[in-house]
């Protein structure tokens, strides 16, 4: 069983928005999928109460009450949205539940500060620090061909983690999001741009480079 975590301190970079669209890109290969949601909002557990009977099934089980108690045997990919404003000890127990953490990075200057503190804290991680999680940067709700994508596209590049895709900011993920889909399950004259923007990061998933 694999688990995947999308993780940041600061809160609104798009965590929830990243793991509902890996646990449908998941669900859609085939895989047994839980989507994990420690945040209280319940914005991952929402998106799943809407999603169509007709498309593959996602487990739903509330992080922020009982952890990974209920994962069913069955599934193969762990999807954990954690909360925002995890540090020190609570971001100790967190990490220790994942092999690949994904950090979702905002084009602006206020994110760019904090994902540096918090990407220096995260690395220090024990069990980041021994090599037994991989972690990534992405950079989310990018508009291209600004200053500040340039600013933090150069920041991210010299960040001395990997730095996996850059992902548009769109009306398609709002589209998704309400209807209980991920950016996959769109037709395609809608969402191709965001697929070609999305191939990295799920070859990135795929390879061993993103597990211990």
């Amino acid at each position: 069983m694999r688990h995947i975590m999308l993780l940041n301190a600061k809160g609104g970079c798009g965590k929830s928005t990243l793991a509902t669209n890996i646990a449908a890109y998941f669900a859609n290969e085939g895989y047994g999928v839980a989507l994990a949601d420690y945040d209280p909002q319940r914005s991952g557990l929402d998106w799943i109460e809407r999603r169509p009977d007709n498309r593959p099934e996602i487990v739903g089980l509330a992080g922020f009450k009982e952890g990974l108690k209920r994962v069913p045997r069955s599934v193969d990919f762990v999807i954990i949205d954690a909360p925002a404003r995890s540090h020190g000890a609570e971001l100790q127990n967190l990490v220790k539940h994942a092999e690949t953490i994904i950090v979702p990075v905002l084009p602006s200057t206020i994110d760019m500060q904090a994902a540096t503190r918090f990407i220096s804290e995260l690395k220090a991680v024990g069990k980041v620090d021994r090599k037994q999680a991989k972690i990534a940067v992405v950079a989310n709700r990018v508009r291209e061909y600004t200053l500040i994508f340039e600013e933090l596209d150069e920041y991210l590049t010299t960040a001395k983690v990997p730095y996996i895709a850059a992902l548009r900011e769109a009306q398609n993920y709002v589209r998704a999001y309400t209807r209980g889909l991920g950016i996959f399950e769109l037709p395609e004259y809608l969402a191709w741009p965001d697929w070609e923007q999305w191939e990295p990061l799920t070859k990135w998933l795929r390879s061993v480079r993103s597990q211990p």
